[in-house]
């Protein structure tokens, strides 16, 4: 667009926001500690969207929960390893139980505001999820949408068991997935396939290739949800709130079933293709293999079959499997017996999915409130559930939980649009990866990740959350390059960790800290009030709608862009009248200066609460007002308005006081030039 057009571009109409929200963060599992990418890649971006909520829409109308997931493949793992090399001797639940407080904290540790963090295996949000759990499923099978399926698992014939989705380890089968940590039907980067297509299985119990042996668990037909999520992907790549990302990463399960051979099989190919169902022969000339696609997935397995009888390597294309609801594993949510079947335990993703909704439950019990009102946030239209994932996990949260939301409509006639009073569909923000060093970390791939806690030894818990916020992780993935953790990093770099920190250390420091000290000098504490100057009145409107407008479209990074811009206009500001009002000994000069600036330090702090909310609530503090002032019900008006006339004084700010501080370990470095 020509910048002719621009300028006579209508400007946007303001976002709608719900009257009621459900914020939920990924749920980490309960085999472990907290690392960088848990609190980088998802909880900062949740806890800055529910407290900008909580100042937008009321305190009162916003949930924010998350906790633990006790149950899965990694933490029974986990939990064997422990016990078998250090000797640990509690439960699992006592395994859990610790890594949860110790998730706890370090959320804590980081100002993340969750109104609940529970467990899906602890204590009352245990005992209420296990009732959601089995609820729910009971409603997709009168639903007509569930399929008991025989299916074959890994089992260890050296050490006499089957084996957990983590005890057998070998390459994802998913054509174009290079991850070499494929289990036994998903792979580390959320690929789904049947056990049989996993290449090069070998059990980590004993190291051998184990058997496959015949289970029977319930499946949702997820197969059927095509075209309704294919309707699904497309309404959603048409609204401003919902990132490409998401979109593109759920398409690419929607295609038909595939099978990609490597060229050199091409012969082995046409000698038993009749044996196989119908499908179509794609050649891709300029790639080492060729495709054959089929219309439907049974039938796509029935090739598998006669391809591997001939001992045709294949890789498999995403496309869309029946979802497992169910396992044969100990250690897990009962499951509902249907049909007078063997007791079982539901699979750690299905539950993880709704584990949310039991979160909310208990926090409204917590509160006093009617659990059902859960309903007033889920199934309501005034409402909306957000949930802020990471990019593997897309999969789980836009295909196979949509699919199942949708399923609990009924049988037939299902809609991407639910009624009042139905499960209502979840917006999700998605995040790239946020890589460390340049390469991706995984606790169980050889770049490991830096423990969150562990970083709060070299930063502020505030310094971090601008810069997660500033690496734009909606747009691409990114590196988190911490200067004391780079083997690399000379003495003299910069620590990029602290470049987005200094607007608040330095820059927005100085204005507040010299507008009190300038009305303690003279005007004895009080805050002069009076008609804020037009053009400062016209910059804090317009900085107010382009992080509204940021805010609603989850683009974190340039609403903190509107923040530095605005904040060092501030400061501009400042100390150009300042200083002038001092050259000429000019007091009006300085009163209007001081009512201009305040109303700047006013509209920035609100704007910065969600993201440093230790530094603002501080701000708040020496201005001595009420937490009115947070609210956007109110958020055009001057600060006067908030004062309650003439003779507000302000609390006393002795010398050198930050109200955005530095850590301690920085303080003996070089703060660099402020930029």
């Amino acid at each position: 667009m020509s910048e002719e057009k621009n300028f006579h571009k209508k400007p946007e109409t303001r976002p709608e926001f719900p009257k009621r929200a459900v914020i939920t963060g990924g749920m980490p599992y309960g085999n472990k500690t907290l690392h960088f990418g848990h609190i980088g890649g998802v909880f900062v971006f949740a806890d800055v969207y529910a407290r900008f909520l909580r100042d937008r829409i009321g305190d009162d109308n916003v949930i924010f929960v998350s906790g633990t997931d006790c149950y899965g493949s990694p933490i029974a793992e986990s939990y064997r390893r422990k016990c078998a090399e250090e000797g640990f001797t509690g439960s699992i639940k006592d395994f859990v139980a610790a890594n949860h407080q110790a998730q706890k904290q370090t959320l804590d540790d980081y100002d993340i505001s969750l109104n609940l963090f529970g467990a899906s295996g602890l204590g009352r949000t245990a005992e209420i999820h296990n009732q959601v759990s089995d609820r729910f499923i009971r409603r997709l099978y009168e639903n007509g949408h569930l399929t008991r399926i025989a299916t074959s698992q890994f089992y260890d014939a050296k050490a006499g068991a089957f084996l957990n989705g983590r005890q057998v380890v070998g390459k994802c089968p998913v054509e174009g997935c290079n991850s070499e940590k494929g289990y036994a039907d998903e792979c580390d980067l959320g690929h789904q396939y049947m056990p049989e297509m996993l290449i090069n299985p070998k059990s980590t119990l004993t190291g051998e290739t184990p058997i496959m042996k015949k289970v029977t668990n319930w499946y949702f037909n997820l197969t059927e949800q095509n075209e309704l999520l294919n309707q699904y992907v497309a309404e959603i790549r048409t609204q401003k709130n919902v990132r490409p990302l998401v979109s593109k990463t759920i398409g690419e399960f929607l295609k038909p079933p595939v099978i990609y051979i490597k060229n050199e099989f091409l012969e082995q190919y046409e000698a038993c293709k009749d044996q196989m169902p119908e499908h179509e022969f794609i050649e891709e000339p300029k790639k080492p293999s060729f495709t054959i696609a089929f219309k439907k997935l049974t039938d796509c397995d029935q090739a598998c079959v006669v391809l591997a009888e001939q001992g045709i390597r294949y890789r498999t294309g995403k496309t869309l499997v029946p979802f497992r609801l169910t396992g044969n594993v100990e250690w897990g949510v009962p499951a509902p017996q249907l049909e007078g079947e063997e007791p079982l335990t539901i699979w750690v993703w299905p539950e993880s999915l709704w584990a949310p909704i039991s979160f909310t439950m208990a926090y409204l019990e917590q509160i006093g409130h009617n659990t059902e009102e859960w309903k007033d946030y889920w199934c309501s239209k005034d409402a909306q559930v957000y949930q802020f994932i990471g990019a593997d996990n897309i999969y789980f949260y836009g295909v196979a939980e949509m699919g199942m939301f949708m399923a609990l409509q009924g049988k037939d006639n299902l809609t991407t649009h639910p009624a009042e009073g139905q499960m209502q569909l979840p917006i999700l923000v998605a995040n790239n990866h946020i890589l460390f060093l340049d390469k991706k970390a995984s606790s169980s791939g050889s770049v490991k990740p830096p423990m969150a806690a562990d970083l709060l030894h070299y930063y502020t818990a505030e310094q971090l959350r601008m810069h997660y916020l500033g690496l734009g992780l909606g747009q691409r993935s990114v590196s988190f390059q911490p200067k004391p953790l780079n083997p690399n990093a000379k003495p003299d770099d910069a620590d990029p960790v602290l470049k987005d920190g200094f607007l608040l250390s330095n820059v927005f420091n100085r204005i507040i800290r010299t507008c009190i000290y300038t009305t303690q000098k003279y005007y004895d504490g009080v805050m002069p009030v009076g008609e804020v100057s037009a053009p400062v009145l016209e910059a804090a409107k317009k900085a107010i709608l382009d992080y509204e407008r940021f805010m609603y479209r989850f683009e974190f990074h340039q609403a903190t862009y509107v923040l530095d811009t605005y904040i060092r206009k501030a400061s501009k500001l400042m100390v150009k009248q300042l200083g002038d009002a001092d050259k000429k000994e000019d007091a009006q000069l300085r009163r209007q200066t001081l009512i201009d600036v305040f109303h700047m330090i006013r509209t920035a702090a609100v704007l910065l609460h969600p993201m440093a909310p230790e530094g603002t609530e501080k701000i708040l503090a020496y201005l001595q007002l009420d937490k009115s002032f947070w609210s956007w019900d109110h958020i055009f008006e001057p600060i006067s308005f908030f004062c309650g006339g003439q003779d507000h004084k302000l609390k006393f700010l002795e010398p050198r006081v930050d109200f955005f501080t530095r850590h301690p370990s920085q303080f003996a470095q070089s703060e660099g030039t402020e930029q």
